[in-house]
């Protein structure tokens, strides 16, 4: 329910664009529809939010996603009428377009159907930026340590919130890219469920979860969304996951998975309280669901922070404040002796909607090397899978 304060701060701006659409139409009967369509646009967002944490009859599922489309299009179509008058008055400032023009009946369709029609357009290339699936592919050098590997393939994804909107075939789609990439360890970044109170077929997601073809397993830390709608552990176990909340597992003599509780857990461990008593023989990777303590992990012998949420911002210009908020809200960055990957997820929450970011998974090719304490990285290859 985060976004309905952003839209209440918004408001000024929100009745600024619907006078100014207004405005645009000529006849009195058009501006009333005008508004009154406006207003459906403005609520259909909270009520999709509260049909998304009800447990009301199938037939709201349909409203109840039309309702999410709302928010981006209403987004956009704010910023499209700011920009159109923002260009306007700069063209009547420096004298290129006269009064006359701007309230000609020509240029005033012209405009009304840009601002009507630009903002579609928009929406319509984020569903279609959501649903083509990446995979991304890294190489990173860590010490090898006393570890039997020499290399290690990681396929890692975050961000699910599998519910209602879930396409029924996504997680079989999700399940073949994972296995063509023959990963020996899978991580999974957190906010696999949505968490709202509906029933969410979590046998489905549960079996095609198991389908996962991995040496070394599937492991898990919790995100912000296993915490809404009951405790998920069982879902984890019965899926095949293992649920690590702020503990550690050593794998074959070959590496150390840790994971962490939420950042907004109450009994979340620390850091340096977390790998207290960790062997040090080992190469060690770390999921964390929030990409909020890249500082104080850099001063610890993870090798390797893989994390979520952020999504990137997922509607532009939303970015520049995930920008803001995280020291990396989405790709690689070297911090001391940690390599940290965000991922925008798999999917997102909401409006299956994405203007910023990507649908992507990580394949991370880990070599471990026992000269020098190299961390290089490269990206050297970006492979699109569109289903």
């Amino acid at each position: 329910m985060w976004l309905l304060n952003e839209l209440i701060f918004s408001t000024p701006l929100i009745i600024y664009v619907c006078l100014r659409i207004r405005k645009l139409f000529a006849r009195k009967l058009y501006k009333n529809i005008s508004t009154a369509l406006f207003l459906v646009l403005v609520l259909a967002f909270p009520l999709a939010e509260i049909l998304s944490h009800g447990s009301g009859p199938s037939w709201t599922r349909p409203l109840m996603n039309v309702g999410y489309y709302a928010l981006p299009l209403l987004l956009y179509l704010v910023l499209t009428v700011i920009a159109v008058d923002l260009l306007i008055g700069l063209l009547r400032l420096t004298r290129v377009l006269s009064k006359e023009k701007v309230h000609g009946p020509r240029f005033r369709r012209f405009r009304l159907g840009f601002v009507m029609l630009f903002p579609l357009v928009v929406v319509l290339l984020g569903i279609l930026n959501f649903h083509h699936l990446r995979v991304k592919e890294y190489a990173v050098e860590v010490p090898r340590r006393a570890s039997t590997l020499t290399q290690l393939k990681i396929v890692f994804a975050s961000d699910f919130h599998l519910g209602d909107q879930t396409e029924s075939d996504f997680m079989d789609r999700f399940v073949a890219l994972v296995n063509a990439q023959d990963p020996d360890l899978v991580l999974i970044g957190g906010d696999v469920l949505e968490g709202d109170r509906r029933d969410e077929a979590l046998d489905h997601f549960e079996s095609q979860f198991r389908r996962i073809k991995s040496k070394y397993g599937v492991f898990a830390a919790p995100g912000n969304h296993e915490g809404y709608g009951g405790n998920r552990d069982e879902f984890f176990s019965r899926a095949g996951i293992r649920l690590l909340r702020d503990a550690v597992d050593r794998i074959d003599g070959a590496f150390t998975v840790a994971g962490r509780n939420d950042g907004r857990s109450r009994d979340r461990k620390t850091i340096e309280a977390l790998l207290q008593g960790v062997p040090d023989d080992l190469p060690l990777i770390l999921i964390d669901h929030r990409p909020t303590d890249i500082e104080n992990i850099s001063r610890t012998r993870a090798d390797i922070q893989v994390s979520g949420h952020t999504h990137h911002g997922q509607l532009f210009p939303i970015n520049f404040i995930t920008n803001k908020q995280y020291e990396l809200s989405w790709g690689y960055k070297k911090k001391g002796g940690t390599h940290v990957f965000v991922s925008s997820g798999v999917q997102v929450w909401g409006p299956r909607v994405r203007t910023v970011g990507d649908s992507e998974i990580l394949l991370i090719r880990v070599a471990f090397r026992d000269s020098g304490w190299s961390r290089s990285l490269s990206l050297f290859d970006f492979t699109p899978h569109l289903f």
